[in-house]
């Protein structure tokens, strides 16, 4: 049997506190950098979560939830469902835990990111994307036993990535508005409870491709979406076919919408990011600095949440060429 989903509720301050705590000896604290653009244009700056360990956010989500499994879970082992970055994650962080990991990853990823998820371990079950997205809905993949982790839909999950929020405000308490790129809607509503607990009048703002935005369609319309014109791109970390009902529940409470760009401007990000600060982005990390570049997010204070870096090198210097 699958998994019951828990109830949804709002994540505290006090959680989020003392999930920092624990994370502490497996995250970095990445720095807060300026992007320096010239006179005239916004003030943004990057949070640079590419420098994570598994170089990228999903780390703080994967190492709390991890944490916090029982004896019973762990001695199940854990199995999770991703494009990459979660399931590097969850991989790292079980098996800092010892505790053996399965990852159902979607056949497309990168080739950096599958390799980095078996040579941390994780035994990979291949599938294709439609098939993954389903089985985030059903919590279940027939043949894979353990505990599920679920990649976003987690309470546990989504308070490891809000610690990022206390960093950020710690490092910039001028900041107007953040803004990060939206999946599953895991790292919006995270940085979004730990920002709006501590600065309500703060913006946050999610940042989707043209071609999987159904975020920005669920904030039009005030319920949650299924982007039917779909389809796949490099932006592989973020971007879903559809917003899960549980995480429109999640996420509308502290998020302000989301911002749409196209795939020239996303390509356009991850060069500026390149050239002006030596950042490698991957296309889901570069979301949200193409998002501020549009001028929808304001003049700034803005920080832009580069939530990954894992691509093929190969394959950025062909999208940056």
């Amino acid at each position: 049997m699958p998994p019951e989903a828990e109830p949804i509720r709002p994540i505290s301050l006090a959680e989020i506190r003392l999930a920092r705590e624990r994370i502490a000896g497996t995250i970095v604290r990445t720095p807060l950098v300026r992007l320096e653009l010239g006179p005239g244009a916004p003030d943004i700056r990057l949070k640079l979560e590419n420098l994570q360990p598994i170089n990228a956010y999903k780390l703080r989500g994967a190492a709390n939830a991890v944490a916090l499994l029982s004896d019973a879970e762990r001695r199940r082992g854990v199995w999770t469902i991703s494009a990459g970055n979660a399931g590097q994650g969850v991989a790292y962080a079980a098996r800092a835990a010892g505790v053996p990991c399965t990852v159902v990853a979607i056949e497309t990823a990168p080739a950096a990111k599958l390799e980095r998820m078996k040579a941390l371990g994780a035994k990979l079950v291949p599938v294709p994307y439609e098939v993954a997205w389903k089985a985030l809905d059903d919590r279940a993949y027939p043949g894979v036993e353990g505990t599920f982790v679920h990649p976003f839909d987690d309470h546990n999950f989504i308070t490891g990535h809000a610690t990022m929020g206390l960093e950020i405000l710690e490092d910039a308490p001028d900041t107007a508005a953040v803004i990060v790129a939206i999946g599953g809607g895991g790292l919006i509503t995270g940085v979004g409870s730990a920002v709006k607990a501590l600065r309500p009048s703060i913006r946050v703002w999610g940042a989707e491709p043209e071609t999987a935005a159904p975020a920005a369609l669920s904030f039009e319309r005030g319920s949650p979406q299924v982007f039917s014109a779909w389809k796949a791109s490099f932006v592989d970390g973020a971007g879903g076919q559809s917003l899960f009902p549980r995480m429109w529940q999640r996420m509308k409470p502290v998020a302000d919408g989301s911002i749409v760009v196209t795939l020239e401007e996303t390509k356009r990000a991850m060069r500026l990011m390149a050239e002006k600060s030596r950042v490698i982005a991957e296309g889901a990390g570069a979301l949200p600095l193409a998002a501020a570049l549009t001028g929808k997010a304001g003049a700034g204070p803005i920080v832009a949440v580069v939530s990954g870096g894992n691509i093929d090198l190969k394959k950025f210097a062909e999208l940056v060429a």
